[in-house]
């Protein structure tokens, strides 16, 4: 469990890593607001899309095998971009990729830690192990600091020291349960999405709440600086606000959903994250008032996180993993949309208005849909229904 939650924390700080340090690399490498945004949003989508093959690899070779693979290949692109240097847009968009290995490591730390516990006690491993996304508030307090002092390239080699630290603990503690596993495959993800309008559903909805999550996460530090000059080093502590509040919410909003029923925490969540973003594109209540905002908004967003998936195992039993892994990679891609589209918004109307008003109708959308869904899930799902 300490190895799985110690892999999966560092991972997701080094994930995340371009999004505090975006404004000295932009201002370094002469990018625009669009290419900026497109910097800080490679990182999510290359972290969607490779969470369902590193999931199957985890599968096949086992997960601590694959742990220490794609921590070896996160440490490798770090070194090159320090010693080598990163000197144009394609660099950083290269280097955004190999990052996005770091963000797949959802696939293998949940299994590693989960599968060693019954099932009486898997909500307690998987809300463990998945607290490892706090890793992002290191990056967005440390990072800015450490690049003021030593210069941002510079902390692509420090941020290897900690990797290499939890490396070692992988390599020495980390171990695969003597369990049989499915194996599965991209046949079996087709099966769960065709024909089946739930899986999109579900998919749809945690595009929006974890999309809206990473998304921010990594735009809310431009966002800041543009909006409010913040300097580098202030709008990080801001996101690392907004970022703690959301990573602290998500196992909560299990509980709740636990308590009151996943679509009625999801209907308010929506409801209010679309009030808070709406409120945030007006620009009131100045600097300290919207970081507020964004404070509440990422509580909301944290809470869905939970809630959508104290419903999955519900709709999807038997199928569990093969959703998880789909889930997670529509979560990135609402992420990689949200962080880019704002940038391109800024670029093209000079204001991130648009976008954030844009962001709270689809979270109206998604509050629509879910109201018009749920008397039908309460009824399809009669086991569970108390609970959905």
């Amino acid at each position: 469990m300490l190895s799985a939650f110690l892999y999966f924390d560092l991972s997701f700080m080094v994930w995340y890593l371009l999004g505090p340090l975006q404004v000295p690399i932009a201002t370094a490498l002469h990018l625009d607001t669009q290419q900026r945004a497109l910097m800080v949003a490679v990182p999510i989508l290359c972290g969607a899309v490779l969470r369902l093959f590193m999931g199957m690899a985890a599968d096949r070779i086992g997960a601590r095998r694959a742990g220490l693979i794609a921590q070896a290949i996160v440490i490798a692109a770090l070194l090159a971009a320090w010693r080598l240097g990163v000197h144009s847009f394609g660099q950083v968009l290269l280097l955004g990729a190999f990052l996005g290995v770091a963000g797949g490591s959802f696939a293998i730390a949940l299994p590693l830690a989960s599968r060693w516990y019954p099932p009486e006690h898997q909500g307690t491993a998987m809300g463990i192990a998945g607290a490892g996304n706090s890793g992002t508030v290191l990056a967005a307090l440390f990072a800015p600091v450490l690049a003021i002092a030593f210069g941002w390239h510079n902390v692509f080699g420090l941020a290897c020291l900690p990797l290499l630290a939890v490396l070692l603990v992988f390599a020495v503690y980390a171990r695969d349960a003597p369990l049989p596993v499915q194996r599965k495959t991209l046949r079996d993800y087709g099966k769960v999405l065709v024909g089946n309008r739930d899986s999109w559903w579900f998919m749809l909805f945690y595009a929006i709440t974890f999309g809206g999550f990473a998304g921010f996460a990594s735009a809310l530090p431009g966002y800041f600086h543009d909006q409010f000059g913040f300097d580098s080093k202030i709008a990080g502590w801001a996101t690392a606000a907004c970022v703690l509040a959301g990573s602290v919410m998500r196992p909560v909003g299990g509980v709740i959903a636990d308590r009151i029923g996943g679509t009625r925490s999801l209907l308010m969540i929506y409801m209010a994250a679309a009030a808070l973003v709406a409120v945030a594109g007006f620009g009131l209540g100045g600097p300290v008032g919207t970081v507020m905002l964004f404070v509440l908004t990422m509580l909301c967003l944290g809470a869905g996180n939970g809630a959508v998936f104290q419903l999955v195992p519900q709709r999807f039993g038997s199928e569990i993993g093969v959703m998880t892994g789909l889930i997670g990679m529509a979560g990135g891609i609402g992420g990689f949309l949200l962080a880019a589209g704002l940038g391109v918004v800024k670029q093209h109307t000079g204001s991130y208005a648009l976008g954030l008003w844009l962001f709270a109708g689809v979270a109206l959308l998604a509050w629509v849909s879910l109201r018009g869904i749920k008397h039908h899930w309460r009824s399809q799902w009669a086991a569970g229904a108390a609970r959905v």
